[in-house]
């Protein structure tokens, strides 16, 4: 097949199933470039900058954020949907929005939060995304949330337990939640994010564990694929070193990685038969890698999870996040007024306590934190390795 070949199984926004609230048809843009507008614009999406993605904010000026993050996920997506045929407003769309929910603190801050709501009916970053664009952004007269199409709420809804599921077929009968009742798939659309989200990730947490010195270039060598992007690169540059044969290193694998899902995703799609949008649905994840790269890739993040994400460092700081979320959603809890009258005034209160915590940038949460206890939750934690890296990466110039 050959490229942009899959412009049969493209979400068509001239077939969208529209948005919860009718809206009249912009006059210059589809609905799905509507969608990535109101997205860019929307509070949430600024805040991502001052959010956690693997190192905390204060820890380095450099490190992904989950802005940046997203930013790389869209970048990456749209890419991928242009070679494919797909629709890269659609892409784009999903891929700003994904981690909407995220709270301060990464996945710790989530995993401690879920914990203080395991009585209210838990806390998932997925589903408090849509939450965000579905009645949180407070920014039209007419509706709450954001007011974005099916294809793109449905995106951006990547996991959902069944329990989950079922309340939201209940609120919306047929809607987002369906699918996971169903066992059908989103999207080509969707299906590209979520590989161009792994993608990103994988990449670009090489590059900061590096940086922050938790993880050096010759332990990539324990990977073969990593092993084999070095040797190559080292065999065109002979003298290529230091953060420049990472960045290559890097480079390579995103390239490598790209190429498969592009040759991967058409031999799928070919074979399943697959004539429009619905009956792609219908077939399976056609939207893949190859069975020897998803091997590698698997490898990677079992690496990463190793020597990276489970670090005595990391982890450490982790440790310290979580005890942030706890204590300010017990503080909530006593004293709902000491969060904003818009979430203290709610009647329920643990969901907006839950809303309040998720939506706070790392700073704002620490800067709370001190607030209410007089404690500074980061004191004597810093990142060993941060000084040697930074010494090796500014050699040359800013990274």
């Amino acid at each position: 097949m050959k490229a942009g070949g899959l412009k049969a199984l493209a979400s068509d926004p001239t077939h969208s199933r529209g948005r919860r609230q009718p809206e009249p048809a912009a006059p210059n843009r589809n609905d799905y470039q509507r969608d990535r507008d109101r997205v860019v614009h929307c509070t949430a999406f600024r805040r991502l900058v001052y959010k956690t993605q693997v190192f905390l904010n204060h820890e380095g000026d450099l490190f992904r954020t989950r802005l940046t993050h997203s930013l790389e996920v869209a970048q990456l997506a749209r890419s991928m949907a242009r070679s494919l045929g797909l629709h890269e407003d659609l892409v784009e769309a999903i891929a700003l929005a994904h981690d909407l929910g995220h709270t301060p603190f990464g996945h710790a801050g989530q995993d401690a939060l879920h914990d203080c709501m395991r009585q209210h009916g838990g806390f998932e970053h997925n589903l408090q995304s849509l939450r965000v664009v579905d009645t949180l952004e407070e920014r039209y007269a007419a509706f709450n949330g954001l007011n974005l199409c099916f294809e793109t709420r449905e995106g951006i809804l990547k996991h959902c337990s069944v329990r989950h599921a079922q309340e939201l077929e209940q609120q919306e009968p047929g809607g987002v939640g369906s699918r996971f009742l169903a066992r059908t798939q989103p999207s080509l659309e969707a299906q590209l994010c979520n590989l161009a989200d792994e993608i990103a990730y994988n990449a670009h947490d090489i590059d900061d564990g590096v940086r922050s010195g938790l993880l050096h270039v010759e332990q990539l060598n324990d990977l073969a694929l990593l092993r084999e992007l070095r040797e190559q690169a080292v065999f065109e540059y002979p003298a290529l070193a230091g953060r420049r044969l990472l960045f290559e290193m890097v480079r390579r694998l995103i390239n490598l990685l790209v190429a498969d899902v592009l040759a991967a995703t058409q031999e799928a799609a070919a074979v399943s038969g697959a004539s429009d949008a619905g009956e792609a649905r219908r077939a399976g994840p056609l939207v893949c890698f190859s069975a020897p790269m998803r091997g590698a890739t698997d490898e990677l993040k079992h690496f990463l999870m190793h020597h990276l994400y489970r670090h005595d460092q990391v982890m450490a700081s982790m440790a310290r996040a979580k005890d942030v979320v706890r204590e300010l959603f017990v503080t909530y809890e006593a004293l709902p007024q000491r969060m904003a009258p818009g979430f203290a005034q709610r009647p329920d209160r643990h969901r907006a306590i839950a809303d309040y915590i998720a939506g706070m940038t790392d700073r704002f949460a620490l800067k709370e934190y001190a607030r209410w206890t007089g404690r500074d939750a980061m004191a004597g934690l810093s990142l060993a390795g941060t000084p040697a890296a930074g010494v090796a990466f500014a050699a040359g110039g800013a990274a």
